[in-house]
């Protein structure tokens, strides 16, 4: 079921209300016929209102004896009553459902995204975006979450405070537009369906071909079209899967320091660094030694990788450096490479 937006909530209560204004104005005018010259216009809207609001105070434009002006007052009634009557279980129907706190919510969720710059959309709560999200809060950025499935996005918002999430289609490019994938760093097309994340990939790169778009993907013929269509990076978890199982194997010890440093409480993970506009400079004086960090390679400019650099190493706009970090120390080694 989709989630209810601000737009529906209008559309629900606007054709009740003009109906209750023309009901309002037809009566008004009708009781300044009926009791002209001495009804004024105040007395007219008055004598409307209280018919339609069963008040019942007494008669205001004197209609004795007059069958015509009765049966007119009774039609106002009707009508009246009727349409009031639907607003006011509409209404109740919305608080009681929680539809009006949903709208609500998504309105100010939307707000809270709107103030993001350089944050991530992850398109798919399921499983994959779970683990994916789980990572991104770890290790400090700013990301929202989108998904088709109410019960997804649910489960989600329970497991991250705060977090940023919103029940849609990633694949509508207004809904992406919303969620600022003109300003965003990356988009994550994590769904658990091929096709929806290859429309994903599409219409990121088509809104924002800066991005960079990371696609999941199970079928082998997908690859091919995720790569034209301009996904940055295809990840299969049956092949990942059975790499880790491999390596399990293989090299137990490599894979037990990955997983203690993915466990740490440091959240201490490899991260990569590139150095931003300016004049070129040595590791020891972007990287100085901090515990915070271990600088672990350099790769000049998409060229070969130099592992293990020496602090003398210089460093120039477009260089990456790899370093293992805490999110404080990557975030420190950022401000120092920008």
């Amino acid at each position: 079921m989709p989630e209810l937006t601000i737009a529906r909530v209008y559309r629900r209560f606007v054709g009740p209300s003009v109906a209750l204004v023309i009901t309002l104005a037809i009566g008004t005018i009708g009781y300044l016929l009926i009791g002209s010259p001495a009804t004024t216009l105040v007395d007219a809207l008055y004598m409307t209102f209280i018919t339609i609001a069963t008040i019942g105070f007494g008669e205001i434009v004197d209609m004795t004896g007059r069958p015509g002006p009765r049966i007119f007052t009774m039609l106002i009634a009707f009508a009246g009553i009727g349409v009031t009557t639907y607003i006011f279980s509409t209404l109740t129907a919305f608080i009681v459902a929680g539809e009006m706190n949903d709208a609500l919510r998504r309105r100010k969720m939307f707000k809270r995204i709107a103030l993001l710059s350089g944050h991530y959309i992850v398109c798919g709560a399921g499983r994959v975006g779970a683990n994916v999200a789980h990572e991104l809060d770890k290790t400090g950025r700013p990301y929202v979450v989108v998904d088709i499935d109410p019960a997804q996005t649910a489960a989600h918002a329970a497991r991250h405070a705060n977090a940023m999430y919103v029940v849609g289609d990633g694949t509508e490019d207004e809904l992406l537009e919303q969620l600022g994938i003109r300003s965003a760093a990356g988009v994550f097309a994590v769904t658990g369906d091929d096709s929806r994340n290859l429309v994903i990939t599409l219409s990121s790169k088509q809104l924002n071909p800066a991005c960079r778009v990371v696609a999941r993907c199970h079928e082998v013929n997908y690859f091919s079209k995720m790569e034209r269509v301009g996904a940055d990076a295809i990840v299969s978890p049956d092949f990942t899967g059975g790499m880790r199982i491999v390596s399990s194997m293989i090299r137990p010890q490599v894979v037990s320091f990955l997983d203690e440093m993915l466990r740490s409480d440091d959240n201490v993970r490899v991260e990569q660094v590139t150095v931003a506009e300016g004049a070129p400079a040595s590791i020891e004086t972007i990287a100085p030694p901090n515990p915070e960090y271990i600088v672990l390679a350099v790769r000049p400019g998409g060229r070969e990788t130099v592992f293990n650099p020496a602090p003398s190493r210089i460093v120039r706009p477009g260089d990456v450096i790899v370093v293992m970090a805490t999110p404080a120390g990557r975030q420190w080694l950022e401000s120092r490479a920008g």
